[in-house]
């Protein structure tokens, strides 16, 4: 499709900067092997957060919401779920396993792309598994539900089908003929996609689900462990940005693809990052960074938020932090107490962490 044919990928110029992120995300792919060898039992735990992750997140970015215990009963339980909703979960629930345990026997084609809309609404009234029916818009809204203004006008649909097939087509030529750079090509595929909007509803949700599966096709895997879903949404500001700043133009095909790359790559740089740290503290010392903060959390006496524990670590990362938040409130540790920007959270369950004792 536009972004990927050989007459516009080809053209692309890449900077230094572009090539040394490509060459830290093939390093980061080279060290899987070593961490499935060494600790197979933290990355057991890891998968299994992150699909919990991945679902809700995923969801979560279209307004689809359910308390953390349904999804983590829908997620643990083949069930359809108790409403719209959950149903919804449930769903994405089986196209997100379908990938994880069968991605060596699919292939980015027509075929998969519509199995996987079907399995999105296995458990709802409404009927996946078909191409739109009408055209539709890319639109921003206000908190009710208002239209502020049309983003994008997508392929109509009546060329759907013609440009999905085209779509499949040339994303097969250049992976055998012209052998391209995968990390260049996912996201090119996917925003020629995302430009096609080829379901009358569902799209974004097919997108992270085709993100994942082309990624294990490429032999990324960070997917598995790390929810790549999970980024997105704690960073959809920019992923809406650049994707409409991509998008400008796609139909003359003379639009600058390289905001939504980086972006792209920016959410893979971030989960092998964070992959390394949740490895390399799986077992911390005391003078970890892992055990630095949770020894700063004890300490603090009341609600705290991720500023407060950067300015009593300042030489911990902010995502290091919150992957430690997210370790010690999988252990019922700590809690949520206010979500979003001005996040806060509160110690529950002191125990042996007690800093007193």
């Amino acid at each position: 499709m536009h972004s990927m044919l050989r007459s516009f990928a080809g053209s692309l110029n890449f900077s230094s900067e572009h090539l040394t992120t490509i060459k830290k995300l093939g390093e980061y792919k080279g060290k899987q092997e070593l961490y499935s060898r060494q600790i197979p039992e933290v990355l057991k735990r890891l998968r299994e957060n992150a699909i919990v992750e991945s679902v809700t997140a995923s969801n979560r970015i279209e307004g689809i919401t359910a308390p953390e215990t349904r999804v983590k009963a829908i997620i643990r339980n083949p069930e359809k779920g108790h409403n719209h909703n959950e149903q919804a979960i449930a769903g994405y629930r089986d196209a997100l396993n379908l990938i994880h345990s069968s991605h060596q026997g699919m292939t980015f084609d027509c075929n998969v792309i519509l199995q996987l809309h079907s399995m999105i609404y296995r458990y709802l009234p409404e009927a996946g598994g078909h191409w739109k029916h009408e055209d539709n818009q890319i639109i921003e809204k206000n908190p009710d539900g208002s239209m502020i203004r049309v983003k994008f006008k997508p392929v109509s649909y009546i060329q759907t089908p013609e440009a999905m097939k085209s779509l499949e087509q040339v994303y097969l030529e250049q992976t055998e003929r012209y052998r391209t750079e995968s990390l260049v090509l996912i996201p090119l595929a996917i925003l020629d996609f995302l430009c096609i909007h080829p379901f009358d509803d569902g799209n974004g949700r097919i997108a992270r689900l085709l993100s994942l599966l082309l990624l294990y096709k490429s032999g990324f895997e960070v997917g598995r462990y790390i929810s790549l879903e999970r980024i997105i949404d704690e960073s959809r500001r920019s992923y809406y940005d650049t994707l409409e700043e991509s998008s400008i133009n796609w139909h003359a095909n003379v639009h600058d693809p390289f905001p939504w790359i980086t972006y792209f790559w920016g959410i893979l740089i971030r989960a092998y990052k964070e992959l390394e740290e949740r490895v390399g503290t799986s077992q911390p010392s005391r003078g970890s960074k892992t055990a630095r903060v949770t020894e700063a959390i004890m300490r603090l006496p009341g609600e705290f938020s991720i500023s407060d524990l950067q300015k009593i670590c300042p030489t911990v990362s902010r995502d290091m932090i919150r992957v430690v938040l997210r370790q010690l409130k999988e252990e019922n540790i700590i809690s949520v107490q206010r979500r979003g920007r001005a996040s806060k959270w509160t110690v529950i369950n002191r125990g042996d962490h007690d800093a007193n004792k």
